[in-house]
């Protein structure tokens, strides 16, 4: 059997094992074992082969990680806008409490609101929810 056709089977059993795990950094080490074929295809000794192999597939695997290493980290799940719909609507506070919380109707249901600045004086009006803690929907004015 071809060296290249070892790397063509070796890069498909890598994508199956991925798509089983899951592992994303595993589709990058395939990157090597595909470009270890096509240097086999062009005749390239079996040491140069893993070579390509290991760097390609390893500096795909440190750029991706790099790359993940610079975006933003997620928000948390309780002030996550994907996670809870809540989050980034508005409310209306008439009238808040001497604890520095309100009661809102919000959805057909009574909420306990509180404050996201602490610090921040409690005055009636709208309101955007930044977050849920627990059954409170913590706001900021707008």
């Amino acid at each position: 059997m071809a060296d290249s056709t070892i790397w063509w089977l070796l890069a498909g059993v890598a994508v199956a094992v991925e798509l089983v795990t899951g592992t994303f950094y595993l589709l990058m080490l395939t990157i090597g074992m595909v470009a270890a074929a096509l240097a086999a295809h062009l005749g390239a000794p079996l040491i140069v082969q893993i070579v390509v192999a290991a760097l390609v597939g390893g500096g795909a695997v440190v750029a991706w990680h790099w790359q993940r290493s610079k975006s933003p980290k997620p928000a948390q799940a309780n002030a996550n806008s994907d996670v809870q719909m809540d989050i980034g609507e508005t409310v209306h506070v008439q009238q808040w409490n001497a604890d520095a919380t309100a009661s809102v109707k919000y959805r057909g249901a009574q909420w306990t609101v509180q404050l996201a600045d602490a610090e921040a004086a409690p005055q009636p009006g709208l309101f955007k929810v930044k977050e849920l803690n627990g059954n409170r929907l913590v706001v900021a004015k707008l």
